[in-house]
């Protein structure tokens, strides 16, 4: 027991030490303007030393993604830094490959700014703005999820790409945060964002969205992502979701059929239970007006008897199985639990679709 209480003392010590070594350092060291070079002298920035990059980008209205208020639990505010960053620190370790490491790769909300330093960012964050909007809508789709639409109110318009996600502000008991969605909307509606999204039990920003009325204010920034969309309307696309992995695939779908009304798209979404299905009938009747995209819902967990259900079963990636041929020029989307990608990537790989031209989005 004594030893225990050793061992308790012990700690209370470093924590208290920790903690009188960051004021002291907040108060009594002072860095001085620091400059951040960015992207070989694209932007110069000139800074107060001793805050986080992260914190100072933002101050200049540069955006780098970070769901976790910058306390690098996350892993997702990635720059390099070319010089000036100081040595990896052990935070920064659990999200970085040893390839990204000897690159230079490091967490924005770790990196302290102490001297002048130079970064490199992709260039599509420096487009990255941050938005003011108010709620025009919102509907219930399903008994924990919602579709919420923004509308825009400075800047007024928005330029994304399917696929790609807004982080939206919520606030918190330490703070306004930001959580990531998708955005659903498509491309061609610059003037709304819409998102759909998931309620997680105690969840910060889904509580928050979910708790939204017409009117209410809401800022975010974007949009952010990867997802690049083939250009070539030759090329099949492939889309398979479940839950609010619908988000991006609405956003897909809905900008190819306005651009290609004879693109082949194939939409495979993994429901529970007929309580989780969704947006069917609307991909119907957008099936109907074009005869080559391909609507394919399936339930895991169908009721043995009672249901309507006629539409496929078992786990998604069995359908896309099922009804996708080999040696066909595709291009796929997916968005939903690892397992599902997992399996579903094995699918694609066996049907002769190259893992480069596999975009997926886990959560």
């Amino acid at each position: 027991m004594s030893f225990i209480l050793a061992i308790s003392v012990l700690c209370g010590v470093f924590a208290v030490l920790a903690g009188v070594l960051i004021v002291a350092e907040k108060f009594l060291v002072n860095y001085g303007v620091c400059k951040i070079d960015i992207n070989a002298g694209e932007r110069e920035l000139e800074v107060d030393g001793g805050q986080t990059m992260l914190n100072a980008l933002i101050g200049e209205e540069i955006f780098i993604p970070s769901a976790c208020g910058g306390r690098g639990s996350c892993g997702y505010c990635k720059i390099t830094v070319l010089s000036g960053g100081g040595p990896v620190l052990p935070t920064e370790t659990p999200y970085l490959t040893r390839k990204e490491m000897r690159s230079g790769v490091r967490l924005a909300c770790q990196v302290k700014i102490r001297e002048d330093i130079t970064i490199k960012i992709p260039e599509e964050l420096l487009n990255v703005k941050l938005f003011s909007a108010t709620v025009k809508s919102t509907i219930t789709l399903t008994h924990d999820m919602k579709e919420i639409l923004f509308e825009l109110g400075e800047p007024t318009e928005i330029s994304q790409q399917p696929g790609q996600y807004a982080q939206v502000q919520a606030p918190s008991p330490e703070g306004p945060v930001f959580r990531a969605y998708s955005i659903s909307s498509p491309s061609y509606e610059t003037n709304t964002v819409e998102l759909i999204v998931r309620i997680v039990p105690g969840g910060i920003g889904s509580t928050y969205l979910h708790n939204l009325g017409v009117g209410d204010p809401v800022i975010f920034t974007g949009p952010y992502g990867e997802f690049r969309l083939n250009e070539d309307p030759a090329t099949e696309i492939v889309c398979v979701g479940g839950g609010s992995g619908m988000a991006p695939m609405k956003n897909i779908i809905y900008t190819i059929y306005d651009r290609w009304p004879d693109r082949t798209c194939w939409l495979f979404f993994g429901c529970r239970t007929t309580d989780d299905v969704f947006y069917l009938e609307e991909f119907r009747r957008l099936a109907e007006k074009h005869p080559n995209f391909h609507v394919i819902y399936g339930l895991s967990d169908p009721l043995p008897e009672g249901n309507d259900w006629d539409g496929e079963t078992g786990f998604i990636h069995i359908s896309a199985d099922k009804y996708l041929e080999p040696g066909i020029n595709r291009q796929a989307f997916l968005c939903g639990p690892p397992p599902m990608i997992e399996a579903v990537t094995r699918v694609l790989e066996e049907k002769g679709i190259k893992p480069s031209d596999i975009f997926y989005d886990k959560f």
